[in-house]
């Protein structure tokens, strides 16, 4: 599963397919069920940063603690992901995960300690490092959330 996620259309699939079926499977299983099997998925709401709408989103995260860790990966892709610029603009978001579900402030890792949640994001799952190869550039950015 992780070979073909981190190939350009595993990339494809799961930015454009499974982020439409994941949203009501992760919903109803309580943050339990998802299509990326055998990874630790959850959905973040952030809400839109020039509508202010909802905006729902399955992604890979990792802990630090009590904290959970995103990677604004968006599969390599040279911009970043809109939820990323979401969460810049409206920093408060809500997750959905198994027995961590609730409100959660995000900022941006920087210095070392984004090199150190770079570095277990990618022994995690190793199409980061693809992923930032892909990016023309781009640095990825790590991304805490932090209990509200």
């Amino acid at each position: 599963m992780e070979r073909f996620a981190s190939s350009r259309v595993g990339g494809w699939f799961f930015v454009n397919v499974a982020n439409r079926i994941d949203p009501p499977l992760l919903r109803l299983s309580r943050g339990r069920v998802s299509i990326a099997v055998g990874q630790p998925v959850l959905l973040l709401t952030t809400r839109g940063a020039r509508t202010g709408q909802p905006r729902s989103t399955p992604l890979l995260y990792g802990s630090d603690g009590d904290r959970l860790v995103l990677v604004a990966s968006k599969a390599g892709s040279p911009q970043h992901p809109a939820w990323y610029r979401n969460l810049k603009a409206h920093p408060e978001v809500e997750v959905i995960v198994s027995g961590r579900s609730g409100r959660y402030r995000a900022r941006e890792a920087e210095g070392e300690e984004r090199e150190r949640l770079w570095t277990s994001a990618v022994e995690q799952y190793s199409g980061y490092g693809v992923y930032q190869g892909r990016a023309r550039g781009r640095r990825i950015p790590v991304v805490v959330l932090e209990p509200a």
